[in-house]
């Protein structure tokens, strides 16, 4: 049992190259971006997007959005695409330990840039600091969008109490908020 533990252990300490193995959620009618990092590697096991069972991403957002919480990946892209929400990560690949962000290194970001040009995405969010550091210092150039970055509903974040990340995340609701780059005079304002 120890000798197992001790595996385990090792083989999450270990820095891995990971390649994004699923495309973006989107369609025609998108109007809003949800930017994680690079997906977990329970989310690689499932195929899709916040797959570890404690994260509370698709709890948040059935609240924000008045659905029932969806438990599949079809209800799961239904429901976001219902809401013109598009899904992306920032990084196509990188090298990483674990799940953990903080040891991101050697990053090949994705082309965020042609998602806009195929969508009416005029709002990015980043779900968490890393994805919104990532994002502006990779992306934000060739978007010419400035991201809000939201707080992260990984269970990492399990400090953040639940009705304060749906609160956070209402931000997604307001169809007004357009946030252009090169207008921001203080960018710590958001």
């Amino acid at each position: 049992m120890a000798i197992k533990k001790a595996q385990s252990r090792t083989a999450k300490n270990t820095r891995t190259r990971v390649t994004h193995e699923f495309p973006a959620l989107f369609d025609d009618n998108s109007e809003v971006l949800l930017l994680g990092s690079i997906p977990s590697p329970k989310s690689r096991e499932q195929g899709f997007y916040y797959g570890h069972p404690q994260n509370r991403f698709w709890k948040v957002l059935a609240s924000v959005l008045n659905e029932p919480l969806p438990t599949t990946i079809d209800e799961k892209k239904a429901m976001l695409l219902k809401h013109h929400i598009a899904l992306w990560d920032v990084l196509d690949s990188c090298t990483i330990i674990g799940a953990s962000d903080t040891s991101i290194e050697d990053i090949v970001p994705n082309d965020i840039a042609s998602l806009l040009a195929q969508t009416k995405i005029k709002r990015i969010y980043c779900t968490g600091a890393t994805a919104h550091k990532l994002y502006e210092k990779y992306c934000e150039k060739a978007t010419g969008i400035k991201a809000a970055k939201l707080p992260s509903t990984s269970p990492a974040n399990c400090a953040v109490k639940f009705e304060t990340l749906v609160e956070a995340y209402r931000e997604i609701r307001r169809k007004n908020v357009i946030l252009k780059a090169e207008s921001l005079k203080d960018p710590a304002q958001f």
